[in-house]
């Protein structure tokens, strides 16, 4: 059996803010490529263009940033749980700047911090599957107290992205990982501290991605 990755901290968050560097790098640039539009008096006739590409950088990179610091970060939220209308939220956020629809089915609950986590950064790789957009299904399943979680999706095309099951299991057939690969790496690491087991597939032309609770151990 193929041993699971430890990264050191240090080299987990450093390649977890390169994510997030990366994921903001765009919009970021793009408000300032507006900004250099409507300094310059010879661009005058573009102002209103750099105008609407400042707005919809600025709100992409907004969307980016709250859903980075729920899925990632440590977040401000007080205690060990978090309501999931703030994970909604931040995830409605990201979607509006997504191809595919968001279709919210939980209802209002206390889950623990690192589900939470786990269920966006699973949001995140079934966005990846759906390149040509299509519809991403996000629900609670099983026991209230103890639920698992299921992130589905349709579209015109639907993937496993290259390289996740490995990743998320902990063992890239590559025997390392990078910043590119560290998302999925997270995910899998968000289950295994949540004694959650996972598995993701393509069923017919559905995308599916569940984490269920593993039973537990007693010494």
């Amino acid at each position: 059996m193929t041993s699971v990755i430890e990264l050191e901290a240090a080299d987990l968050a450093a390649m977890l803010c390169s994510r997030v560097c990366h994921d903001l790098i765009n919009p970021v640039g793009a408000i300032g490529n507006g900004l250099e539009v409507l300094a310059d008096p010879s661009q005058s006739e573009m102002a209103d263009f750099a105008k609407e590409l400042i707005e919809n950088s600025t709100r992409q990179a907004r969307a980016k940033l709250e859903f980075a610091r729920l899925a990632f970060g440590a977040s401000s939220t007080q205690g060990t749980d978090i309501d999931t209308r703030e994970a909604e939220r931040v995830a409605q956020l990201l979607m509006a700047g997504e191809k595919a629809d968001l279709e919210w089915k939980i209802e209002p609950v206390l889950l623990p911090k690192n589900k939470v986590k786990l269920l966006l950064n699973m949001l995140l790789i079934v966005i990846g599957g759906v390149p040509r957009g299509g519809t991403v299904t996000v629900e609670l399943t099983g026991e209230s107290t103890n639920p698992g979680l299921t992130v589905s999706a349709t579209g015109p095309k639907t993937l496993v992205p290259d390289a996740v099951p490995g990743l998320i299991s902990g063992a890239p057939s590559e025997g390392s990982v990078d910043a590119r690969g560290i998302q999925p790496f997270y995910t899998g690491l968000l289950a295994r501290i949540s004694n959650m087991g996972v598995n993701i597939g393509i069923d017919g032309d559905i995308l599916r991605f569940t984490a269920d609770p593993l039973p537990t151990t007693i010494d």
